[in-house]
């Protein structure tokens, strides 16, 4: 019964999953080669974690652009200028490793970032491609799914492009490698038949943002997503650096860490858009919550190998059920002639929220330590279970 949602899903969805699982390959290469090249080349070892977060800052930047870009040019248009960014980012990172140079590695993971701002805009392509609301959960999984392509080919590009082309710290065939992928993902989206809605073709009256931003179902959708990415990313930003530069393990122990945790963000799409449409948004959220919460308990157990897996696995399925569940709520919040500024307001607080966390994260790991970076995730936990309750209250209501 949980596939069979899938098999009638239609192929733009499959076809949005696969060129940005292919496309967004490039955020978990950077996340293990921007912190390794970072450490060598960056002026101060308090910078080593910038180049992570300054991915995410290109994201929360780009959020308002891409949605008027996207309303500009469309879903497909607006894809294209999604992969120009992205090989820019795979010009300046080949740039970066081959001179040296800092400047161009944070350009580099700029552009990657803007280029993840028009990927995520693909998550709201995916559920626009299906007519009934319910389906909202399987798309979603079908989408989201596609990410465990990515899991593995990132690291995996990031590792063997290492000794690929000369250079004085290694990785500019990583970036090589990056290129090749995001023209293969251009290739892949080419397919994507875009649908214009009635709503754009006509003037519709639509109520203002704040209105849309204050009503309770926004609230809990985009506090949960914030939320997901926020203590995901202030663990995982500080991970490599942890494991590799303060604990001493090895580039493939790391390496099978993050890819680990990717994977574990995405594999269970397999079946949390069965769980969301059988038991709701609110459980699902609350079990993610709990995942959370078991992180920080694995984490303070110790900094052996085995600890690391177990957080940070754990740290990948508990985002993947509060993301889901924040996104799959979100459509509820807004018309469809009221979508672009809806899902630019959520993006734009969901992707912020997360540039301050890895930007303090480096910043938080070399003054007080791995243990109290967890730590400090707790009140964090807290809140999201207290929307998680919000919303199971209301879904009895219902």
């Amino acid at each position: 019964m949980r596939f069979a949602a899938f098999r009638s899903l239609p192929s733009n969805v499959w076809i949005l999953a696969f060129s940005q699982a292919l496309a967004m390959s490039g955020v978990p290469m950077m996340i293990l080669v921007g912190s390794l090249l970072g450490a060598k080349i960056a002026p101060d070892e308090s910078l080593v974690t910038l180049p992570i977060a300054v991915i995410v800052i290109g994201t929360a930047s780009a959020t308002i652009p891409v949605a008027l870009a996207m309303r500009r040019f469309g879903r497909k248009g607006g894809g294209y200028i999604g992969f120009c960014f992205g090989l820019a980012a795979s010009f300046s990172g080949y740039q970066a490793a081959a001179l040296e140079s800092f400047g161009f590695l944070l350009g580099s993971c700029f552009c990657l970032g803007v280029a993840s701002a028009f990927g995520q805009q693909f998550r709201f392509a995916a559920l626009e491609s299906v007519k009934d609301p319910s389906d909202f959960g399987p798309a979603l999984s079908a989408f989201m799914t596609g990410g465990l392509l990515a899991a593995y080919l990132g690291p995996e590009i990031g590792a063997l492009g290492r000794d690929l082309v000369e250079s004085p710290h290694g990785f500019a065939g990583s970036f090589v490698l990056l290129g090749c992928v995001i023209l293969t993902a251009a290739l892949v989206f080419s397919f994507f038949k875009e649908r214009r809605s009635v709503e754009e073709s006509v003037e519709v009256p639509t109520r203002s943002l704040g209105r849309i931003v204050r009503s309770k179902v926004f609230l809990v959708a985009v506090s949960t997503a914030a939320l997901s990415y926020v203590v995901m990313s202030f663990i995982m930003t500080a991970t490599p650096i942890t494991m590799h530069e303060v604990c001493g393990f090895s580039l493939d122990d790391t390496k099978r860490v993050i890819q680990g945790h990717i994977i574990a963000m995405f594999l269970p799409s397999v079946f949390s858009g069965w769980l969301m449409k059988r038991f709701g948004k609110g459980k699902l959220m609350l079990a993610g919550v709990v995942a959370y919460g078991v992180v920080i308990v694995v984490g303070m157990r110790g900094q052996e190998l085995v600890h690391f897996w177990g957080a940070l696995i754990l740290l990948g399925v508990g985002w993947n059920f509060l993301f889901a569940s924040g996104t799959a709520l979100l459509p509820s919040a807004y018309e469809p002639s009221e979508r672009y500024k809806a899902q630019a307001a959520n993006d734009f607080t969901v992707f912020g929220c997360q540039a301050v966390a890895s930007l303090s994260a480096g910043w938080f790991l070399y003054s007080f330590g791995w243990g109290t970076l967890l730590l400090a995730c707790a009140p964090l936990v807290g809140v999201a279970l207290f929307v998680s309750v919000i919303q199971i209250r209301s879904e009895r209501g219902r």
